[in-house]
């Protein structure tokens, strides 16, 4: 079967190139004390933030990353943050993928039937370009790619 006429470039576009995992987000509602325990108790190497941040990235020995994010803020992003903050509501995880082009995997997994929770949109604050969508199950999934920090 041939692809359709304008969807031929989106589908060239993913397969040039590919997502790359890069951590699991941990979206918890006592940031503190989770801080403590992946660092002291666990030992992880702190590679970004402290215990106020509300957001931090610990350093694995495998390569990958284990992320802790103040749940509201992601529910804040989401739209979501008028529903109670308890586990049965919220998102407690997202997979985290790094694209060279979050707009163009937004266009291809569109097209593959994909719904995004919302569009590419600039997080300068978080330093990224990004969009989420969620797995068949449910599972919150976000593709990011960098852009200039600005707080």
């Amino acid at each position: 079967m041939e692809p359709v006429e304008g969807k031929k470039e989106s589908i060239k576009e993913m397969e040039e190139a590919r997502l790359t995992f890069t951590h699991v987000r941990l979206l918890v509602q006592n940031y503190e004390e989770c801080f403590l325990f992946y660092r002291d108790v666990l030992g992880f190497e702190v590679g970004w933030g402290d215990e106020q941040s509300m957001y931090a990235d610990f350093k694995t020995n495998g390569g990958s990353e284990i992320a802790l994010f103040d749940r509201r803020f992601m529910a804040e992003a989401l739209g979501t943050g008028h529903l109670p903050a308890d586990r049965d509501s919220m998102d407690t995880h997202c997979l985290v993928f790094r694209v060279d082009s979050v707009d163009a995997y937004y266009r291809t997994l569109s097209e593959k039937g994909v719904r995004f929770i919302n569009e590419p949109h600039d997080r300068k604050d978080w330093g990224i370009r990004v969009a989420h969508f969620r797995d068949p199950d449910g599972h919150l999934i976000e593709i990011n790619e960098p852009i200039a920090f600005e707080p």
